[in-house]
């Protein structure tokens, strides 16, 4: 049995394949000492250390896109697209109200501060608002606000937080980056290939975005911009791109912003990488799922573990 220090990257829902990573760890017998996350890392990582990833997991396997979106809690105001109040209400539900310095594992849950352009590490505190912080994807989820502080994914700049774990009485660091790179077969651009998934999702955006600005819970300027809403694959939808804009993208906003913090995080772990190399590296690539695939817990949950267990034996451990 080895002591490790873990180290949970940004990704979005590819992020599921952090807890198939924990769970190979443990059928392996070895013990978490220390844990570090960003975003979906700050998620799992945080439950890991509170000894709720179980149930967790439990309770993300019944997820279908038509909850997910509902658990997004859709906004037309605050600096995103969503609130994500709803979700961590029920992560409230799964840890209940517990502060990072009593959890049973040591953890950092990675922010990064807009003003002051650096990282923020939450060490201290209420662990669901600091999970909160990290996970504001900008854009996607409205910025947090800890101690007149606006706050936002720590992917922004530390897409696979090391350095928190470098000092922890640990055997050995394993890292879960969740940047790794596309297969050769896959194409570059997922303007096609998404094209019916990303309908559906969008679809239920739209519809709860309707359905708000009925009840009067959206601005009063926002149903002139809902009418404009068509999602890809509908009736309305054009088949074609128009005549001014050829070769459009056949992508939604959401995507072009995961896409393009997908660019970006994965340069930024490439240096993290380079400085502060983990003694055994699991990859999840990019390919696996997009950013906000969060229905497909069970298969990249068994996917994290399939490339952790492969990593470990390459390394002996």
């Amino acid at each position: 049995m080895a002591r490790i220090a873990l180290v949970l990257g940004s990704g979005g829902a590819r992020g599921y394949a952090h807890l198939g990573a924990v769970q190979e760890l443990r059928e392996r017998g070895h013990e978490i000492v220390a844990v570090s996350g960003t975003s979906m890392g700050a998620v799992v990582g945080g439950l890991v250390a509170a000894g709720k990833d179980e149930e967790f997991a439990t309770w993300a396997s019944t997820l279908t896109q038509r909850r997910v979106v509902r658990l997004a809690d859709p906004t037309w105001s605050g600096g995103g697209a969503a609130t994500a109040e709803r979700l961590m209400a029920a992560l409230d539900d799964i840890v209940g109200e517990v502060l990072i310095e009593d959890l049973p594992i040591p953890f950092t849950a990675v922010a990064t501060d807009l003003a002051a352009r650096r990282e923020v590490w939450f060490q201290r505190g209420p662990l669901i608002p600091a999970i909160r912080a990290s996970i504001a994807i900008p854009g996607l989820f409205t910025p947090a606000v800890v101690d007149g502080r606006v706050l936002v994914d720590g992917g922004l700049l530390n897409p696979l937080p090391l350095d928190p774990t470098a000092a922890a009485a640990a055997d050995f660091t394993l890292a879960v980056s969740l940047q790794g790179p596309r297969e050769p077969h896959e194409p570059a651009s997922p303007a096609r290939g998404f094209s019916v998934r990303t309908a559906e999702w969008a679809t239920e955006w739209a519809t709860e975005l309707r359905r708000r600005f009925r009840r009067g819970d959206l601005g009063p300027d926002a149903g002139d911009d809902l009418a404009d809403v068509v999602p890809i694959g509908s009736p309305e939808a054009p088949a074609e791109a128009p005549a001014e804009s050829p070769g459009r993208p056949d992508v939604r906003t959401s995507e072009v912003v995961a896409l393009s913090f997908d660019a970006m995080q994965s340069l930024i772990t490439r240096y993290r990488l380079a400085a502060l190399p983990p003694d055994v590296l699991v990859t999840i690539p990019l390919g696996a799922a997009r950013t906000l695939d969060f229905h497909r817990a069970t298969e990249l949950l068994e996917l994290g573990r399939t490339l952790t267990a492969t990593a470990l034996d390459a390394a002996g451990r």
